[in-house]
């Protein structure tokens, strides 16, 4: 049988789920569609997906349409759950992008698209929610042009819109379905879409092109098989009009997803990361690709795989070429929604589950040992959002740690480690709402902890050289202490220590020791107690004595020292900044350049593309503890972004008391 895997990808709200339930129910591997709202819908099958009512993970559903089996990977619309989202991408043949007929390209339409993009993948793009309000199918064409890359065209024209919205137009034949007459009002638009068409399909073909030039008559199905051809080669991306809540356009989306789409045999050789390349036959050398690791708590860990060529069979020694060692799968599963079907074999072109093998994570490449070959990694963006977790109880705090190595090897994206500077144990992750579901997610495995907001981590420096000394004397009795030294300290980049010191006047040996001393004055800054960076430290001058010197006498000289010169070099407060990339429906510019002036941000550049536009700025990393939802609250969650470590830069005087103040009751208290 022939085989498709597709990937249905979208913004959120865009329909893809209902989408998803529709083409079960059409094809008739379901007798009734579930609801997201009900929690009914089968790729959102999990706890957490019921009782938030989105997709947090990548659902994989399979159905049959006219003698092709198709396996359809339902990934989340929010782009907090970019790991599932790109997975589901990477496992596919084939995508079908979702946009809604209302909205149109919304930032995570952008997103996905160019993840398609950057992996050649062919396309059909479904304009969704037809019988909304206000929906507007040339518009959206409009704005797909004007905003994705590539040769956008209709194949599709919808027969009526909105609640009036109740057949397709299929633009090469003029064929209504369901079956109707088509209206005269509608003719010339089809005529001008058969136009546009035509001269889409004739770009991808030479010949034809050639021909067309000449004025040669070229038939339906010439066009047609032309029009297959493009598709099947990503060199042309059809659009069709659709309601998954009414069914219209359906059967025509199921119809063009298996003429249209390439099959997994169709894609050609797979390429590995040294230019290996495996055929996608099933009697290739085995291997495959894992591109998502779930924990089940009645199955254990599950690592879902493509295969992209041979054929896997239980007991199959298969080599992790990704992690090096060699392992065995018992047992072998077909997913589909919520369940496992056990298989005696996975060929090429097969989605499967292997269980119950600990050492397998996202992104790891499968392998024949005696032929082995290594695919390149998942490609994940970098967390964008961090907040502290503090467990609740002493028991939450010990089996804290092995709950968080379960969630970060489940979920790439997510982050943990301990701030050095503040000790404050920090989870990062793409934004507010994927570190929510995390903290729920550890609750579910025993582990309840609370999220707050990160200390600043600010630091101090000086604004100009000073000199001081530093003399550490004692005498008790016996051998007493003596150590004495001059130091200049100086503004600027970075961090060094030298000694200038002439004449003997402090023995050698004793310059490492005073540089300890430094060091350990530099951890405490004289305004609020933070770490000092960026100044440079020069040994003058001192003295010393024969009996009473010693490493620790010139450890307590060298810390007493560059105490002393801080009182007179202008100490002043850093904080830490982030590079900070914010994409957006160009109506939204004004609201964000508003909002980002409120943050203190310093904007390096706004460019606009089509209808999204790109604002990048460098923002204190103290403005930004509240983004992702503020982000979301301000453009109706259409909006993405993105953070990178910036530079440490001064804080503003105004606000360096309060930091001041904040900081030293915070050491009171402490």
């Amino acid at each position: 049988m022939p085989v498709r895997i597709v990937s249905l990808a979208a913004h959120s709200g865009a329909g893809k789920t209902t989408l998803s339930e529709a083409l079960l129910l059409r094809s008739g591997a379901i007798s009734r569609a579930g609801r997201v709202e009900d929690g009914t819908a089968r790729s959102d099958h999990t706890d957490i997906e019921k009782a938030h009512g989105f997709s947090v993970t990548t659902g994989v559903l399979r159905l049959t349409h006219h003698g092709t089996d198709i396996t359809l990977l339902d990934t989340p619309g929010y782009a907090d759950f970019v790991r599932e989202i790109r997975g589901g991408i990477r496992a596919a043949d084939t995508a079908v992008i979702v946009v809604s007929a209302v909205s149109g390209v919304e930032v995570g339409t952008e997103r996905v698209w160019a993840t398609a993009d950057r992996f050649a993948m062919p396309r059909l793009i479904a304009v969704n929610q037809m019988d909304r309000d206000r929906a507007d199918y040339h518009a959206v064409l409009a704005d797909l042009r004007a905003s994705l890359s590539g040769p956008v065209a209709p194949a599709y024209l919808p027969l009526g819109e909105g609640a009036d919205f109740r057949g397709v137009i299929d633009v090469l034949t003029g064929e209504v379905s369901p079956p109707q007459d088509l209206p005269p009002s509608d003719r010339a638009a089809l005529q001008d879409a058969q136009a546009a068409l035509t001269d889409a399909i004739v770009e991808t073909d030479d010949d034809l092109m050639n021909r067309f030039l000449d004025g040669s008559v070229i038939s339906t199905d010439e066009l047609h098989a032309a029009f297959t051809r493009a598709v099947h080669a990503g060199t042309l991306y059809p659009v069709l009009p659709v309601s998954a809540h009414s069914g219209v356009g359906v059967d025509a989306l199921l119809d063009l997803m298996v003429t249209g789409l390439r099959s997994a045999r169709e894609r050609g050789p797979v390429s590995g990361v040294d230019g290996q390349t495996r055929d996608p036959t099933p009697d290739a050398p085995f291997s495959a690709r894992v591109w998502r690791v779930s924990l089940d708590p009645f199955v254990g860990k599950q690592a879902f795989i493509r295969v992209w060529s041979g054929t896997l069979r239980p007991g199959d020694t298969i080599r992790n070429t990704t992690q090096g060692g060699d392992l065995r799968a018992a047992h072998l599963y077909l997913p589909n929604g919520r369940d496992l079907t056990e298989v005696t074999e996975l060929p090429a072109g097969s989605i499967g589950v292997l269980t119950k093998l600990p050492d397998l994570h996202a992104g790891d490449t499968l392998a024949d040992p005696t032929d082995p070959i290594l695919y390149d990694p998942l490609w994940l963006p970098e967390p964008a959002h961090t907040v502290a977790i503090h467990p609740v109880s002493r028991a939450d705090e010990d089996r804290l740690g092995a709950a968080l190595t379960r969630l970060t090897d489940e979920d790439p994206t997510l982050r943990y480690a301990r701030d050095p500077q503040t000790g404050e144990g920090l989870l990062s992750g793409m934004g507010d709402l994927h570190l929510g579901i995390a903290t729920e997610r550890l609750a579910a495995l025993g582990v309840n902890v609370t999220a707050t907001t990160p200390r600043v981590p600010y630091r101090e420096t000086i604004h100009a050289p000073a000199q001081a000394q530093g003399k550490h004397k004692k005498q008790s009795g016996g051998h007493g202490q003596y150590g004495d030294c001059h130091l200049r300290i100086e503004p600027g980049p970075g961090f060094s220590f030298r000694s200038a010191v002439v004449g003997g006047a402090i023995p050698g040996k004793y310059i490492p020791s005073i540089e300890k001393g430094v060091q350990d004055a530099l951890q405490r800054g004289p305004l609020a107690g933070y770490p000092l960076q960026d100044l440079h430290v020069t040994v003058l001058d001192g003295s010393y004595h024969d009996v009473d010197s010693s490493d620790l006498a010139f450890r307590a000289a060298g810390a007493l020292a560059l105490k002393n010169a801080l009182e007179h070099a202008r100490p002043g407060l850093l904080e830490p900044t982030r590079h900070l990339k914010v994409r957006a429906p160009a109506r939204f510019t004004g609201d964000l350049l508003g909002d980002l002036q409120t943050r203190r941000a310093r904007v390096q550049g706004i460019d606009t593309t089509g209808t999204v536009t790109t604002i990048t700025a460098l923002v204190p990393q103290a403005e930004l503890h509240d983004y992702s939802a503020a982000l979301r609250s301000l453009t109706g969650d259409r909006a993405a972004f993105s953070v990178t470590a910036g530079p440490y830069q001064p804080v503003p005087d105004h606000l360096t008391r309060k930091i001041i103040d904040a900081r030293q009751e915070e050491l009171t208290q402490a």
